[in-house]
């Protein structure tokens, strides 16, 4: 049997600076963030309207990537934020341009 590369991700959305957070995970981040910024789905994002990409992580096992979803979810919100600005400090959309 061949051995196949999974990827999974991890990501923060918002809808602003400072915002709504949401924490999800997905096998496809493209598909995934498209349904986001599209509305394709109902749900909190759409309730929101959380479309903005600002932070996001690699995983290769679901396993991993799952567990990080379940503890970032259960941060406070200032360290989700710290995270945030660590990386992304200006929380620009890190998916801009990916539908154009």
């Amino acid at each position: 049997m061949a051995y196949k590369d999974y990827k999974y991700y991890v990501y923060i959305l918002t809808n602003k600076k400072n915002g709504t957070l949401y924490v999800g995970v997905t096998n496809n981040i493209e598909r995934r963030i498209f349904e986001h910024k599209y509305s394709t789905v109902g749900g909190f994002t759409h309730k929101y309207r959380l479309k903005k990409l600002v932070f996001c992580e690699f995983y290769t096992h679901v396993n991993d990537a799952i567990q990080r979803e379940k503890q970032l979810k259960n941060w406070h919100r200032q360290w989700k934020i710290d995270l945030i600005e660590e990386e992304n400090p200006d929380w620009i959309d890190l998916a801009e341009g990916w539908y154009d």
